[in-house]
Parts: structure tokens; C-alpha cells; sequence
């Protein structure tokens, strides 16, 4: 986000209501921004569609998703057409409510990206990272203090997983875990 007014007062938000944490502020598409992008393991990334270049910007979400599978949310400080927010998992826009942010945040997390299908869609490396957590015995909590997110994404996530592979208990996705050469039988608690 170019604006650092706009990303400090998101930053606040996150902060007052405990849901979410900033990672880093990204404040162009340049080679050394898209170095970090690659390495950030993160849910959601909020951007300014501003920072593309114009002939760029129906494509903007399409160029994000080629270094993470993070959700894309759109943050515009200017307007915004119809198609371009289309492609979009969440918009906000300055008039929204702390809830309405974090609302609008955590459907866009939860939701399958690229039009995936529920059961037997591949698992994102994000999910696959939470998955390999619980076949180990690690409870939500821990899990939301290792990877610096909320309780409520760990959850999110879960439920994907359990959607995508069709089970629902921890049992079951140990197994699934190991079947999948996740992890190994010497790491299960």
C-alpha cells in the first residue's frame, strides 16, 4: 500500500481487535517487493490497486497470486470499477467498520481460492502447513502462535481441510497426513 496513513490505520484495526497481524508493508511491485512477497507465509494480503501500473491493474490480482496463495484483498484509495474488484476476494473501502474489515477479512481467507471445488481440491501449502501441526498433536491455539495468526484463521483453516479432504477428525488426518508423506510416523505424538 503506497499510503502509509491507510496502512497504519489497518494496522490499527488489526492491532484493537487482536484478529490479525501485519506482516510487512508493500509499497510497490518492484523485484525486491516481489522477493518478500515470495517469502511471506501470511493469509491475506491487503493491496492498493494503485501500485500497478495501469494497464496492469485488471490483472493485478492474477500478478499477487504467482508468488503466494495468501487471499488478495483489494484496499483501494481511489475508485475501484466493478470488473477490476471482481477479481478480488475482498474489497474494502474507507467507510467500512473495524467488524466490516475483519469480517470481509476472514470470509476472504476461509473461501477457496480460483474457484475450487470443496472436496478433493488440493490443499494449499498454508493448509498443508496446518495440517502437518494438528497430525502432530498441536492444539489451535499453539498453532496460531506459531504462524503469528488468530485462533479464528487456524479454525478457518481447519475447515478447509476437512472440506477439501472429507475428514473431520484428528485421527483421520494423521493418517491422511501420513499417506501423503506430510510427516512421519516418528513425529506423531
Amino acid at each position: 500500500m503506497p499510503s502509509r496513513v491507510m496502512a497504519r490505520g489497518v494496522e490499527g484495526v488489526f492491532h484493537d481487535l487482536g484478529e490479525f497481524k501485519v506482516e510487512g508493508i508493500v509499497s510497490d511491485i518492484s523485484s525486491r517487493e516481489e522477493t518478500i512477497l515470495k517469502n511471506m507465509t501470511v493469509d491475506a494480503i491487503i493491496v492498493d490497486p494503485v501500485i500497478f501500473p495501469h494497464s496492469a491493474q485488471s490483472n493485478a490480482r492474477h500478478l499477487i497470486s504467482e508468488y503466494t496463495d495468501a487471499a488478495v484483498v483489494a484496499f483501494p484509495s481511489a475508485v475501484l470499477g466493478e470488473e477490476a474488484s471482481r477479481q478480488y476476494d475482498a474489497v474494502l473501502n474507507l467507510y467500512d467498520t473495524p467488524a466490516d474489515i475483519i469480517h470481509k477479512l476472514r470470509t476472504a481467507v476461509s473461501a477457496p481460492k480460483d474457484g475450487m471445488s470443496a472436496e478433493g481440491s488440493e490443499l494449499s501449502s498454508r493448509e498443508k502447513d496446518i495440517l502437518i501441526c494438528v497430525a502432530k498433536g498441536m492444539i489451535n491455539k499453539e498453532i496460531a502462535d506459531l504462524f503469528n495468526i488468530s485462533i479464528h484463521t487456524v479454525i478457518s483453516h481447519r475447515r478447509n481441510i476437512s472440506r477439501k479432504t472429507g475428514i473431520k477428525t484428528v485421527a483421520g488426518l494423521t493418517v491422511y497426513a501420513l499417506l501423503n508423506n506430510l510427516i512421519d510416523a516418528s513425529s506423531v505424538e
